[in-house]
């Protein structure tokens, strides 16, 4: 590991308060809460990927002993229908179901066995419908976005060409701890939901409009939350949870099991790319056409928000004069997709990448130098016109992810290696005009005679660290009033505007400005208190009661892309590389990860253990769309929801990830840094398909890589 580049980093290495928890399996989860007379919420789902339901009868359901509320469709009071983007998913089928694992009906009851019971005794019939699996059958036909995007001169053309057409997976966010909430009835018609989300204040407006509720009378507090990467993002058990807990008049916990997670969520994306690259003899690219085909599966979830993303960021971190974009996603009968680390950009960064690896070849160039050649840098445009302002160090972290020590263990007899680089970008903080802020405050009081900062923001902490962040903020920013200890309240609706999304790399700019800037309006409120008062200590100033202050941090503005896929819709973005070193036994098919290298742009660096920790669970999870992960399905049924077939990486198939941060100020955040949390999932990936290829010949277009794939025999 190498440490952070340029200048220092801002704060120590600090430990994550929750760590030692966490590690030990003592950490209090959103499923391990309780709470008196506690009933237990379980969910029917659709065996069918599409299917009419003629007949639904919970009569028996009802009658049993210990089911204290059963709830359909028609025990819905608000809106029927909730969604991230738009209100278009059931909270509970009523006539059809369009995905395999659709909710249908829902019980609470003194037990998980009653409960059990209690569904296994609903009776629905179904009339199996056709199923539209195949996303090019289905994109003429409906499709859930599409972006087209026009730049330069269509007529230009470049004498080099090379074209290759990839298939990337389904994958699954994986994360440790399934959905889970716990709904409590406050007895005047309101609830409070604790629950496991990255969005506190999202969650809550669909869930009080699907309960009929002003959105006062629903309060979210944060559960504890194990991981996300966007698949929290989505509205899961919320809605279920709360009416039943209205209905009963009793708590109500949820809890998924793996399988049900698997079915719950929406998950990565499959995607179809075509490209085409054309370039001058010297390498300098002088066009490109791509048309990308994304699965949504039923519902519109984040959809067009991710193949804008896919179709701004199509050709890579690269100076492209004339390009074509046409991408869509398309509704089909396949399982939920929306948000997931990367948002968009690991399934194009597998078509750009490898075209870059082509393109090489055939010119005879080193594809690092290619790739240098054609980097992007402050003052360039993308395809989408907006012009770069801000740190642009695409040519750096690729200089600094090749730069790292290559390995030298030799290679086992039998076996090849191969060395390949992938890059990648995105954008950081919301975008397309969205209404971007996040609310902090910070009241400075006594606790036990001693001054205590308590930071209150509603930014969903999920594994990111962003409560190490802030604690670090908020005592830095405070340090010039002496000894102060600080306390982060937990997160929710109550008396806080809303922070965002715990996505789009955003909450450390976003969320962590918010924090800076509410610390700051404490200290000039003390600094005018005591210069009232001569010498006064803080203290003794705190007697006469608090000091506080409220601050919303915003970015600048953006604006949506026009019909030709032009404007300045990205506040900022994230660069990042890889360097992968593969082991190929080719007989066996099988790949070992010898050694990654990542450059990353960083902005700058404020933690330098959460930036590693970011790193590495970013490379990881870009591995195993690599060589592991797909959610495999067969006529929209998923097969393998359980992590005994839906493979992830292990320590044993990760390698130390050697690391180097690219220091660039970025101007307009808070003390210049950016979050990077997905970066390292965009490079990794094509990172080892170069270097697979590298060892094997083979030209591998679909994602993740197979056994069958490499075998040569």
């Amino acid at each position: 590991m190498n440490p952070a580049r340029a200048s220092a980093p801002l704060f120590d290495s600090a430990l994550r308060g929750d760590a030692p928890a966490k590690a030990a399996g003592a950490f209090r989860f959103a499923g391990d809460l309780k709470a008196p007379d506690m009933l237990v919420g379980s969910t029917l789902r659709s065996p069918h990927a599409h299917a009419l339901i003629l007949r639904l009868d919970t009569s028996a359901a009802e009658r049993m002993p210990g089911v204290a509320a059963v709830i359909t469709a028609s025990d819905v009071p608000g809106l029927a229908y909730y969604g991230l983007s738009q209100a278009d998913q059931p909270v509970l089928a009523a006539d059809v179901v369009r995905y395999a694992g659709e909710p249908v009906a829902a019980v609470a009851a003194v037990d998980a066995t009653t409960a059990a019971r209690a569904l296994a005794a609903i009776v629905v019939d179904y009339q199996p419908l056709p199923a539209a699996t195949d996303p090019e059958l289905a994109w003429e036909i409906d499709p859930l976005a599409e972006v087209h995007l026009r730049a330069g001169d269509p007529g230009a053309h470049g004498p080099v060409v090379v074209i290759g057409s990839y298939r990337v997976g389904m994958q699954d966010q994986a994360f440790l701890a399934p959905e889970a909430g716990l709904a409590i009835p406050d007895g005047r018609g309101g609830i409070d939901l604790t629950v496991a989300t990255q969005w506190l204040h999202s969650d809550r407006d669909q869930v009080a409009a699907s309960l009929g509720l002003r959105t006062e009378q629903v309060r979210l507090h944060l559960g504890g939350v194990g991981g996300a990467f966007g698949g929290r993002e989505d509205v899961t058990l919320h809605i279920h949870a709360c009416l039943l807990a209205l209905r009963s008049g009793q708590p109500v916990r949820m809890r998924y099991s793996r399988a049900e997670s698997f079915l719950g969520h929406p998950h990565r994306h499959p995607a179809r790319l075509t490209y085409r690259h054309e370039a001058q003899r010297n390498g300098e690219l002088v066009r490109v056409d791509v048309r990308l085909l994304y699965d949504g599966g039923p519902y519109q979830s984040t959809s067009h928000a991710v193949v804008t993303n896919a179709a701004a960021f199509a050709v890579g971190p690269y100076r492209v004069p004339n390009a074509t974009v046409d991408a869509y996603a398309v509704r089909t009968n396949n399982p939920l997709c929306g948000a997931m680390r990367g948002f968009g950009s690991p399934q194009i960064a597998v078509g750009h990448e490898a075209q870059m690896d082509k393109l090489a070849v055939r010119l005879g160039m080193d594809p690092v130098e290619l790739r240098l050649r054609n980097a992007l840098q402050t003052g360039d445009e993308l395809v989408t016109g907006q012009k770069l302002t801000g740190a642009t160090p695409v040519r750096e972290v690729i200089e600094a992810a090749c730069s790292l020590p290559l390995p030298t263990a030799p290679v086992e007899p039998g076996n090849v290696r191969g060395v390949g680089v992938g890059v990648g970008f995105k954008n950081v903080l919301f975008s397309e005009g969205f209404d971007e802020f996040s609310e902090a405050v910070v009241e400075l009081t006594l606790r036990e005679g001693e001054p205590v900062a308590i930071v209150r923001c509603a930014a969903a902490e999920v594994g990111q660290g962003f409560v190490t962040i802030a604690r670090q903020i908020a005592e830095h920013e405070l340090e010039s009033l002496g000894t102060v200890a600080v306390v982060l309240a937990q997160a929710t609706t109550v008396g806080l505007a809303s922070s965002g999304s715990s996505s789009a790399s955003r909450q450390t700019w976003m969320s962590g400005g918010a924090v800076q800037r509410a610390c700051q309006l404490v200290v000039e409120k003390v600094q005018v208190l005591r210069g009232t008062r001569s010498a006064a200590l803080l203290a003794d100033l705190l007697c006469d009661g608090p000091v506080a202050a409220r601050y919303t941090f915003r970015p600048r503005d953006t604006v949506p892309l026009d019909e030709n896929g032009q404007g300045d819709a990205f506040v900022s973005f994230i660069y990042s590389a890889h360097r992968a070193v593969v082991d190929v036994d080719p007989e066996l098919g099988t790949v070992c990860v010898v050694a990654l290298s990542t450059g990353q742009d960083a902005g700058r660096v404020l933690n330098p253990l959460a930036v590693q920790g970011q790193l590495e669970g970013g490379t990881a999870q870009g591995v195993g769309l690599a060589i592991f992960e797909e959610l495999v399905t067969k006529d929209g049924i998923p097969l393998n929801t359980g992590f005994e077939d839906y493979v992830i990486p292990t320590t044993v198939d990760m390698p130390v990830v050697d690391w180097a941060c690219v220091q660039q100020a970025e101007p307009d955040a808070p003390y210049g840094a950016k979050g990077i949390g997905e970066g390292p999932t965009i490079s990794s990936t094509p990172a080892v398909l170069a270097a697979i290829r590298a060892a094997t010949g083979r030209e591998l277009s679909s994602v993740p890589v197979k056994p069958e794939d490499i075998a040569l025999g």
